[in-house]
């Protein structure tokens, strides 16, 4: 009797060979150390965000580490207070939009016909319109709270997101699993959440990682726009925005956020290289 198996792969493998590269590593030191600066640097600012200190954009005051900003506050006690924010919205708008694209792109491999067309069709009106450009034009016509900012992201994620698992999905769903699943009657539903998608998981990871990384720079270049669901709270972007103005006289303003932005796209670059390269079977045999 021919038993025909499921073709999930073993992903405590796929991250355990991840984790042996040391780009991986380097990724997730440096992620997790910004993270944690994030967190918990409020808890150590050494006065309220939005508290005046002294004369604005003025570097060697005492009691401050990087003096003040255009209005007088202390930077390092704003920067402290600006990654918070960030990352929340960045987290959450990345989950729910991978959720929705990985859910939307496995079904219109599965389905095909005109709900498949429909999908799809969909997916590249919105990829037709620049992410930044789609996500300005969402929250000037409906506001910039939180929830409408996260939405602007989310809908910018889905079809690409959606895009990318449909591609790995179409050659799943010509497995003999997936047909037997058919013939003896299991639901859609399950088919797709319990057959297909698992076998898509390692993909599915290398883009999360990815439109991680570029939620946060669509929401810092958002708050850097003005954009932002609080206009006096800190905010890394917001930092950027406001301190520009006088970079030359007081540097700290924009150069703490700025640093912090990029080394967290490096750590989540290093961290999606390492996923796609164990993905695609790239120096397997290597740490590097």
């Amino acid at each position: 009797m021919n038993v025909v198996t499921r073709e999930i792969p073993q992903q405590t493998s796929f991250l355990a060979l991840t984790w042996k590269m040391h780009r991986a590593k380097i990724g997730v030191a440096i992620t997790l150390a910004v993270v944690a600066l994030a967190l918990v640097g409020p808890f150590f600012a050494p006065f309220r965000s939005t508290e005046f200190v002294d004369m604005p954009n003025t570097v060697n005051v005492p009691g401050t580490l990087f003096g003040t900003d255009f209005l007088g506050q202390d930077v390092w006690s704003r920067f402290l207070f600006g990654g918070r924010s960030i990352l929340f919205l960045a987290a959450t708008s990345t989950l729910i939009g991978v959720l929705m694209g990985a859910a939307l792109g496995v079904l219109a491999a599965y389905v095909k016909g005109a709900l498949s067309a429909l999908i799809m069709r969909t997916f590249d009106i919105i990829i037709a319109f620049p992410g930044i450009l789609l996500a300005l034009l969402l929250v000037s016509m409906f506001g910039s709270s939180s929830a409408l900012i996260i939405l602007a992201t989310v809908i910018v994620k889905i079809p690409r997101i959606g895009r990318i698992i449909h591609g790995a999905a179409v050659s799943v769903v010509e497995k003999d699993f997936v047909s037997s699943a058919t013939a003896i009657g299991e639901s859609r539903s399950r088919i797709v959440f319990r057959e297909i998608l698992p076998n898509v998981t390692s993909t599915l990871l290398v883009e999360a990682n990815l439109r991680f990384t570029y939620s946060i720079s669509t929401i810092a270049s958002l708050a850097f726009l003005g954009f932002t669901s609080d206009p006096t709270g800190a905010n890394w972007g917001t930092m950027v925005q406001e301190n520009s103005i006088a970079i030359i006289l007081q540097p700290w303003g924009v150069a703490l956020p700025v640093i912090a932005i990029a080394l967290l796209t490096i750590g989540t670059g290093l961290i999606g290289d390492a996923l796609s390269r164990v993905s695609a079977g790239i120096d397997r045999g290597r740490n590097d």
